[in-house]
């Protein structure tokens, strides 16, 4: 199978959002290395809009969360309800139990239910009383947060940062796409246009997610993301600043951006296109590092092989 099924989405997403072009790779490069992501920017720039074409796009099941200060645990992963005319307990699935999950605001909502997300993006699985319910297959969490008014949020831990494989920062476009934008809008006075089909269902996103798993990596871009990451380290001044898991993510995104790209292998050029996104969550620093800076640094002081 080939990535040219995804051509049509990917055309779809840069034409809902216009001027959100490289959003819209990395969301499909996301999906296809079988990872979540975070996107955050200021309000009304198209976060939400952007995260819930490609989640009613890509077939499946599809539930949106709303994150607010009084949701409960239970009501993300679910809970076991006693029947009383049985006299049994019956599970009740959250809307974690999805393929694809758009956790919409997720930093307005409390670090207990930030947490209550962490097995289930990482394992794929959620446990409850002790008994474990397996997700549906593939599964993605898009989440998207506010990044500039912090009044009543929570600001995602580091743990919780780390299960995204990306993160994308959309930012207010310049005024030619602004005016753009609003004659978009003005030529569909009827709202919002219907999301065509497209032909992914859940057996064809795990059929490419695998294709996308076996490009080709050789011996000289390992190499590369070792001294991306060394170069970091560097010069965010700790060892600790980049964990070895943030190697790997790089390397899972690198393949999906390369097969999305229908190359044979990954080449050094894939590796750059991704760096920035995988890694502008992940740095940690005592000291007031900007991460697009360091990656920036990073990616002009390391040698290409």
């Amino acid at each position: 199978m080939k990535p040219s099924v995804l051509e049509p989405l990917l055309h779809h997403l840069s034409n809902t959002v216009i001027g959100a072009e490289k959003p819209a790779e990395m969301l499909l490069t996301a999906l296809l290395a079988n990872g979540h992501v975070l996107v955050e920017g200021a309000p009304g720039i198209g976060k939400t809009t952007l995260a819930h074409t490609l989640a009613s796009s890509m077939g499946g099941v599809f539930k949106r969360v709303q994150f607010t200060p009084d949701l409960l645990p239970a009501d993300l992963i679910g809970y076991n309800l006693f029947r009383s005319d049985r006299g049994v307990f019956e599970f009740i699935p959250g809307p974690v139990f999805a393929n694809c999950l758009l956790a919409d605001e997720i930093n307005r909502t409390s670090p207990r239910v930030q947490s209550a997300l962490l097995e289930s993006m990482n394992e794929g699985r959620v446990t409850i009383d002790g008994v474990t319910h397996e997700l549906p297959q593939p599964f993605i969490v898009i989440a998207t947060q506010n990044a500039i008014h912090s009044t009543g949020t929570f600001p995602l831990p580091e743990p919780q940062l780390d299960r995204f494989l990306l993160s994308l920062e959309m930012s207010l476009p310049d005024a030619a796409t602004q005016a753009e934008i609003i004659l978009a809008h003005a030529s569909k006075p009827g709202g919002l246009e219907e999301i065509p089909a497209f032909d992914l269902s859940p057996e064809i996103i795990l059929a490419l997610q695998k294709q996308a798993s076996e490009v080709p990596v050789s011996a000289a871009i390992a190499h590369y993301i070792t001294g991306l990451c060394e170069t970091l380290r560097q010069l965010a001044g700790s060892d600790q600043s980049v964990s070895v898991r943030a190697s790997l993510a790089i390397l899972k995104a690198a393949r999906a951006n390369a097969f999305l790209e229908s190359a044979p292998a990954v080449y050094p050029d894939h590796v750059q296109a991704i760096f920035p996104a995988v890694m502008r969550h992940r740095i940690l620093s005592d000291q007031d590092f900007d991460p697009v800076e360091l990656t920036g640094m990073a990616l002009s002081k390391t040698e290409i092989p």
